[in-house]
């Protein structure tokens, strides 16, 4: 499947350069889709973060070439993008538990992590309700975090800015003004190529008020999927969207935000909407 191949093709992209900086961008565009949708989609094919996983195969590879005498630890650092020997270590112990200089010294065990490769498998028959809606442009106004174009550093910005939301009354402000559909408080995710990555928590509406940042969504094509139940479950929703759905679908991701549309947004009883921009898959 095209799909796939694309993927795997990324993955030999990574083994080819992973002495060098690996270009997150090139990455997105051998898979057809943007750098954050890339990120998005390989953590959950494979369980683990882009960043960690090409981390993760570089001390793998670094661990075999501490073992070799000819190689100092600087040197080993050096190929793989560490400059500083603090980072290196840091990163090393990070994987294998150990430090660098224990591996020279001989005589220990270090963890070696082969490079993955993806494939379509047939999992269980539970089935997911979806609607494919096309929706002109809606301004939104909330408020706004910057993201980091590695998404693992992300994961614990996003709660944040939700917890702080909601104590300080920036949710009960924003719920006020809700007068456009769709009809929730939103969660907007604007990671694009073109622009600086940011995240909205925000509503659909039509009035002027100070103190909140604007954003217009474009008009786009949407796979909507509903779901209930805590904050834990729209993040399965979102796995089987990107690795049951998506792979078999006719579509592949558009360049437009992620928008989650929380229709209850209490956190142990939400009911929600993810909205995935799609365009249908040419060939």
């Amino acid at each position: 499947m095209e799909w796939i191949e694309r993927f795997n093709e990324a993955i030999n992209y990574i083994e080819e350069h992973l002495s060098e900086p690996i270009d997150y961008e090139h990455l997105g565009r051998i898979a057809c889709c943007s750098s954050y949708h890339f990120q998005r989609m390989f953590t959950y094919m494979a369980g683990v973060s882009l960043s960690q996983y090409i981390r993760r195969r570089k001390m793998s590879l670094a661990a075999v070439d501490l073992q070799s005498e000819r190689m100092k630890i600087i040197d080993v650092a050096g190929k793989y993008g560490y400059n500083s020997p603090t980072a290196f270590n840091r990163a090393f112990q990070s994987v294998h538990k150990i430090a660098p200089s224990a591996v020279k010294n001989g005589g220990v065990s270090v963890k070696s992590f082969p490079p993955i490769s993806f494939r379509i498998t047939v999992k269980g028959v539970e089935e997911m309700n979806y609607r494919i809606e096309t929706k002109e442009a809606f301004r939104i106004a909330g408020v706004c975090v910057p993201l980091n174009k590695d998404i693992e550093k992300n994961f614990s910005v996003i709660p944040s800015k939700w917890q702080e939301a909601s104590s300080d009354g920036t949710l009960q402000k924003l719920v006020q003004m809700m007068d456009q559909p769709p009809m929730g408080v939103l969660g907007v995710s604007l990671c694009n190529d073109t622009q600086s990555w940011r995240y909205y928590i925000a509503v659909a509406t039509s009035q002027e008020k100070s103190g909140f940042k604007e954003y217009v969504v474009p008009a786009a094509t949407w796979a909507v999927f509903p779901g209930e139940g805590t904050n834990q479950s729209i993040q399965e929703l979102e796995r089987r969207i990107v690795t049951e759905w998506l792979p078999t679908s006719g579509y592949e991701y558009a360049n437009a935000p992620d928008v989650e549309v929380y229709l209850n947004p209490d956190p142990d009883n939400a009911k929600y909407e993810v909205w995935i921009p799609v365009v249908k898959r040419q060939g």
